[in-house]
């Protein structure tokens, strides 16, 4: 790895009668995957970026989204090129 790179998870919840559309939208995110969800509307979301601004944009933008009522970060890890994690 040439860059450092930012690991973030974060909780996202969501309007349970968007839900679908939350997830629809949130797929068509850079960066972001999707890994478990709950039938009350919550989602566990990773995000990669480069920048630590990026991973701070991104949840702004997730926050933005309709249906979405809290974006939240839950963990947040820099693994850096030389191997080194803070």
């Amino acid at each position: 790895m040439d860059e450092a790179l930012h690991i973030a998870s974060l909780i996202v919840l969501a309007r349970p009668e968007l839900f679908d559309a939350v997830k629809a939208n949130l797929r068509l995110l850079d960066g972001l995957e999707l890994h478990h969800e709950s039938a009350a509307g919550k989602l566990v979301v990773v995000l990669e970026a480069r920048h630590e601004d990026q991973i701070l944009q991104r949840i702004e933008q997730i926050n933005q989204l309709p249906g979405v009522l809290n974006a939240a970060l839950i963990y947040h890890e820099l693994l850096e090129p030389d191997g080194e994690t803070e």
